[in-house]
């Protein structure tokens, strides 16, 4: 059996182990990079017409963007032990890292804007929000949210969602450019699992049917949602950690329920 389109495996166990752009997801926005390094290892880029979301998920490390350094930054050692620290880094941009300790690096990039600065996005300056209730509870990390005007295009927010919970859910989609009651975002699903050997099963579905994937997706993985609703399943047992990243032609998360379920925001 094939695996769906929408489901990237890692390249590699170390180094570069994930490199997602617009051109290998066949959209217009939204780049993912997973870097995974010992101590002492050291990625970097250039941002070029595009801006850039470093996020930590787990290790320490120093960073520096156009020579300005931002010294060791990172306190946590696995994704599922509080909040991460994040740079951004703006279009026209030179950025390097160099591991401290292991060190698993996301970098998250959509199309760049005028005006913007390099800045330490540290644990806290979001406070961590519970979503949904009963089953349906998770744990919600705004990284860089709408309201932040930190950035052109980008939207990156974590979630830990206990084991036997559902998340992105009840089902909603963000695929039409028709604000205020819609707004079109691509996204990437990056997925770790505690314990690691566990998995999630995601689904990718639109009302008519002509997209409608259904992944499991393990510890590492990462999914694609182009259009459609994303619900996402975590099984009893095992904790589950997403890295989003969204972006589109304007900077704002405007989501459509499923219809079928609004009976879910009402308890009918």
């Amino acid at each position: 059996m094939s695996r769906s389109p929408l489901h990237v495996k890692p390249r590699a166990r170390t180094g570069l182990v994930h490199d997602i752009t617009p051109a290998s997801a066949g959209w217009t926005h939204v780049g993912f990079a997973l870097h995974r390094l010992s101590a002492g290892e050291g990625a970097e880029g250039e941002t070029g017409e595009r801006e850039v979301c470093l996020v930590l998920v787990a290790g320490k490390a120093r960073v520096t963007v156009d020579g300005v350094e931002f010294g060791e930054l990172g306190d946590r050692m696995s994704p599922f032990e509080g909040a991460p620290y994040a740079v951004y880094v703006p279009k026209g941009s030179h950025w390097h890292v160099v591991a401290t300790t292991a060190l698993e690096l996301g970098v998250c990039s959509a199309p760049g804007g005028e005006g913007f600065k390099a800045q330490v996005i540290a644990p806290g300056r979001h406070p961590q929000m519970t979503r949904g209730k009963d089953t349906n509870t998770r744990y919600v990390t705004n990284i860089m949210p709408e309201d932040d005007g930190a950035a052109q295009s980008l939207l990156v927010v974590e979630v830990i969602t206990p084991g036997g919970h559902t998340s992105s859910y009840p089902p909603h989609k963000h695929d039409q450019d028709a604000l205020p009651a819609e707004s079109l975002l691509e996204e990437t699903y990056y997925h770790r699992l505690d314990p690691a050997q566990g998995f999630v099963m995601q689904r990718v579905y639109t009302d008519d049917r002509s997209l409608d994937e259904t992944i499991a997706a393990e510890d590492g993985d990462v999914v694609l949602v182009p259009k459609g609703y994303h619900p996402v399943a975590a099984i009893h047992g095992y904790q589950s950690y997403y890295l989003n990243v969204m972006a589109g032609p304007q900077r704002v998360w405007k989501f459509h329920n499923a219809p079928e379920h609004a009976w879910l925001f009402t308890g009918v």
